[in-house]
């Protein structure tokens, strides 16, 4: 059933966890209702829409690979059929089939490569363009894409990884002209997130490793935290009014440094 809502509704993919998580639970506290999207696990992502509920906001769950395209669009419909508009996309879903040592390039297989760019980059699009008729007919709306500093440097948890940000970057400028002036498009390029799926790629050991070499560099001799990326997320979409095509690095200092 179609449910005007007077509130904004922002769409999270891969929201069950990590920045994802962290990014619904900040719209939600600060106005907007939220869809909640996860693609095999729904026990976390109830427990992010019960976070977002006790800050006030109705919150939607819905499951979708976005890597299939008929799951996104079925998205976008569950979408317009409760809400009738969306006004914010972050397109944070992402995987790395593995961790790989970037110098290994018998690491990294042509499944990998593939895999890592259907949800990566072709995701994106895909739920991109499912939400854009909802999305051009809102005022003020938004696209966020959470990218990555690896695709400026080519560094990463592997080659496939830091391709497909590269890629995602790329597809954030050419989303940026194509839905102008209706959608700005921008996108957050974090470098290393304190989060659960760097500390269980890397492991304990050379997480910390990692964590102590990129806060000696970095100028604020600091690394980043999801509610950083979140923040970050949030003010491009609400708050960056004349910005779009913009790649907005979020590294402490570090390549300065």
């Amino acid at each position: 059933m179609n449910t005007p809502t007077a509130k904004p509704v922002c769409i999270v993919t891969g929201s069950s966890s990590g920045i994802g998580a962290a990014t619904a639970l900040l719209f939600a506290q600060q106005g907007h209702d939220v869809v909640i999207n996860y693609a095999s696990k729904a026990e976390p992502a109830e427990r992010v829409a019960e976070q977002c509920r006790a800050a006030g906001a109705a919150a939607l769950v819905v499951q979708a690979d976005v890597a299939d395209d008929a799951q996104c669009r079925a998205l976008a419909d569950t979408v317009r059929q409760r809400w009738g508009r969306a006004d914010v996309l972050v397109n944070n879903a992402g995987i790395a089939t593995k961790f790989a040592d970037i110098k290994d390039l018998d690491a990294m297989s042509m499944h990998d490569f593939e895999a890592t760019y259907r949800v990566n980059v072709v995701g994106a699009y895909q739920m991109a363009r499912a939400l854009a008729p909802l999305l051009k007919a809102g005022p003020q709306s938004a696209i966020v894409n959470i990218s990555s500093l690896a695709g400026r440097q080519g560094t990463g948890s592997s080659i496939a990884y830091a391709c497909s940000k590269g890629a995602l970057n790329t597809l954030t400028l050419a989303l940026a002209r194509s839905l102008a002036p209706q959608v700005r498009v921008n996108a957050v390029l974090p470098g290393m997130v304190d989060s659960d799926w760097m500390r269980k790629g890397l492991g304990p050991e050379v997480f910390e490793q990692r964590r102590q070499r990129w806060e000696s560099r970095a100028l604020l001799n600091a690394m980043m935290s999801v509610q950083d990326v979140a923040r970050t997320a949030h003010w491009l979409a609400t708050g960056a009014s004349k910005s779009t095509g913009q790649l907005i690095d979020l590294d402490a200092g570090f390549v300065l440094g």
